[in-house]
């Protein structure tokens, strides 16, 4: 169901509580903040299953006009450091909808043969179908920050791919994809704890990776990382959204109304019949 204006816990639009801006300073955000939203973890959790329905709806309506032929999609980008929450982002909200109308792509190290190609190689192969509400857990944006933060390639080469990728974003929003890029923020002392939870619980510790240990000496670089990102690649085709993560339930249910209103703005409908509906229906009748 469409938002209800003046029973929603939503003080302003969730585009503008949590889109970046020039100002937005990675070091500054308060990772237990739920910006621009009023309201409990009960809340938060009730609203996202109640909006989770609507936003079926909506995918449903871009699933259906896929395939009539509508080219438009959507692009769901999860950025933020181990333990984040992107695993859980895609099980709790886009779990909501139909399965067959999710594209989704999981990037971690490349594999040899992603070596061998253009950084963006294997990110276009993933890029959505028609029709589709696409997801990337982790993207291109790790050649800008794993890849900078452990000098994987000369400074020169990973400078140059901000307009590289500002480019190709652009190029994806001309054919039809709406991208909507979060960045999960959550501070050192929540992702010790989501650790250590890991090792406490035999059913976490598939998700427990020791280097994740490692990286967190490498916590400021990749402050400076995140920052540069958002300076540089924060544009009005695909716009950053920046999201305090330390309390799961606020960040869920704010991807959820992003994604809704990325559908919102489509308009859809349900496309027309290709067929006589009246012929069709005393052809059934007769058979």
């Amino acid at each position: 169901m469409p938002n209800d204006a003046e029973n929603s816990p939503w003080t302003m639009p969730v585009t503008e509580a949590l889109r970046a801006g020039p100002d937005t300073r990675v070091a500054d955000i308060d990772t237990d903040a739920t910006p621009g939203f009023e309201g409990d973890k009960e809340l938060g959790t009730r609203l996202l299953e109640e909006r989770g329905t609507y936003l079926s709806q909506l995918q449903e309506k871009l699933f259906a006009n896929g395939r009539s032929g509508d080219r438009r999609s959507v692009l769901l980008i999860l950025q933020g450091m181990d333990t984040a929450g992107k695993g859980g982002m895609v099980r709790h909200v886009i779990g909501q909808v139909d399965p067959q109308g999710v594209d989704h792509a999981s990037f971690g190290v490349p594999t040899p043969e992603e070596l061998r190609h253009h950084y963006l190689w294997r990110i276009t192969k993933a890029l959505p179908r028609a029709g589709q509400i696409g997801v990337f857990d982790r993207s291109h944006y790790e050649d800008v920050l794993v890849v900078r933060v452990h000098d994987l390639v000369p400074e020169r080469v990973w400078s140059a791919r901000y307009d590289e990728i500002n480019q190709f974003e652009r190029e994806i929003v001309e054919n039809g994809t709406t991208i909507v890029k979060v960045a999960m923020f959550i501070s050192l002392d929540e992702q010790k704890k989501r650790l250590a939870e890991r090792l406490d619980r035999p059913d976490k510790y598939w998700k427990y990776n020791p280097s994740d240990v490692s990286e967190r000496a490498l916590w400021p670089a990749y402050q400076e990382a995140y920052q540069a990102m958002l300076d540089k690649t924060n544009t009005e085709h695909a716009p950053w959204y920046v999201i305090p993560a330390n309390r799961k339930w606020y960040s869920r249910v704010a991807v959820g109304e992003l994604m809704i209103d990325a559908l919102e703005r489509f308009r859809l409908d349900w496309p027309a019949a290709m067929f006589d509906v009246e012929l069709e229906k005393k052809r059934l009748a007769l058979s």
